[in-house]
């Protein structure tokens, strides 16, 4: 099948040149493998927009279920690539190094599937509320709804500070409702009831009872779905590698556990881990050196550090 776009797709280009900024290697594996799915899809699409797409007409009333399944990997175009992948780029960092690897995998397939229904709920809603068939009639394509429930849960978990929505600052709390409406005012044709339905489950998430629902079908399922405690070791350009661990034995106990940052260093930031460095290397020099000096005999040597190992 042939590719939507002609040309040069300069959206792609920018997209694989933010990924490599970042370095393949500093991207946890979810998060990587979402993008590489999206990216595939959108060069190799397994069906075109017109039977990819979602809406209440086809998937509910002509019984084309498996449209759950491709409309949030499938793009209609660069453009649409870039944005939402850039945006899944940066959630997934941050939301993956603080749930574990198994568990945002978790959520990435449940919000792909319950963003799809709530949508077809809202817009079967709308239509016999308001009776116009035409609600049933509308088609939404794209990964926007997971990233409105991503945001969700990341504002949940970083409930301070204010973002930047059309030159207004906005209280992170609030910040999904004022990008829904802002989007919206910038780009009247797209798909409203696609993100309403991504921040209701990002909503049934954080406040209602998805997370107990989820935990309880991964108990069922599997006892090695959980919350895993993640340990992040940093080289000089900065993350760049986790182990997974579940000592606590169960989903959602992570976030109880307070965290030793001597050991986990994941939530500190770069300058923090550089002064945090800097602190335990005058700390060595400190205690190591009025040792050495009784041993060489010598301070400069010490201090210097032309030490003999």
């Amino acid at each position: 099948m042939q590719r939507r776009s002609r040309g040069i797709n300069t959206g792609l280009i920018l997209l694989l040149s933010q990924i490599f900024h970042v370095g393949i290697n500093n991207i946890p594996p979810v998060t990587l493998a979402t993008l590489a799915l999206n990216i595939w899809l959108f060069l190799n699409p397994l069906k075109s927009l017109y039977n990819s797409c979602l809406s209440v007409e086809k998937c509910y009333q002509q019984k084309d279920w498996q449209r759950l399944l491709l409309s949030p990997f499938h793009h209609a175009d660069d453009w649409h690539l870039y944005f939402n992948m850039a945006s899944m780029l940066w959630k997934g960092i941050n939301l993956e190094r603080r749930l574990g690897s198994k568990w945002f995998a978790y959520i990435i397939i449940t919000f792909s599937l319950l963003t799809g229904v709530v949508y077809l709920f809202l817009e079967f809603a709308l239509a016999e509320f308001m009776d116009e068939p035409d609600f049933r009639r509308n088609c939404a394509v794209g990964f926007s709804g997971v990233l409105f429930a991503l945001k969700v849960l990341n504002n949940h978990y970083c409930p301070g500070g204010f973002v930047n929505v059309l030159g207004f600052p906005v209280p992170n709390k609030f910040a999904c409702w004022a990008e829904l409406v802002a989007i919206h005012f910038i780009s009247p044709g797209t798909s409203f009831a696609g993100h309403l339905a991504g921040i209701l489950v990002g909503l049934m998430y954080t406040h209602g009872p998805l997370k107990k629902i989820m935990e309880t079908c991964a108990g069922m399922f599997s006892s090695n779905i959980a919350y895993p405690e993640q340990r992040y070791y940093f080289n000089s350009s900065g993350y760049s590698g986790y182990q997974d661990s579940y000592p606590y034995g169960r989903p959602g106990h992570y976030a109880e556990v307070p965290r030793n940052y001597d050991v986990y260093t994941a939530g500190l930031s770069e300058e923090e881990q550089l002064e945090r460095a800097l602190r335990a290397s005058l700390w060595d020099r400190a205690t190591v050196c009025p040792v050495l000096y009784q041993i060489l005999g010598s301070r400069e040597k010490c201090q210097s550090g032309s030490l003999p190992f």
